[in-house]
């Protein structure tokens, strides 16, 4: 299992390093040691992980147009964003915590507003 790829989960989504290391386990069973990943091969709540995957920059889709039987059909292939997770997994934590600015308002400003409502 590549250690990289776990840390950038764990980071990433927020996990326990055992429940990344599981993830991680269920992804690469998926590529069965293949650099890309036919969409199709894929069961459904693979492809739903893979999606949020894809969102966080960790796995890439590459789509190909193939001509067969006289039709143009799309394909689409998975694979791993190297840069993606590297840099997830070395993503320095935010200086702050996301709602931390409610908490440097003033109290009686929370208490004017609230009287105002």
């Amino acid at each position: 299992m590549n250690p990289l790829f776990i840390k950038a989960l764990k980071k990433g989504f927020d996990m326990s390093k055992e429940d990344a290391a599981a993830l991680a386990s269920t992804v690469q069973k998926a590529f069965k040691g293949r650099k890309e990943v036919e969409d199709m091969s894929l069961d459904k709540d693979v492809r739903s992980i893979f999606y949020d995957l894809h969102q966080k920059n960790l796995l890439m889709l590459r789509r190909e147009e193939v001509k067969e039987n006289g039709k143009f059909i799309r394909k689409y292939y998975w694979s791993f964003n190297s840069d993606g997770i590297r840099v997830e997994a070395y993503r320095k934590p935010l200086e702050e915590e996301p709602y931390e600015i409610y908490r440097k308002i003033p109290q009686n400003a929370w208490l004017v507003r609230s009287q105002n409502t």
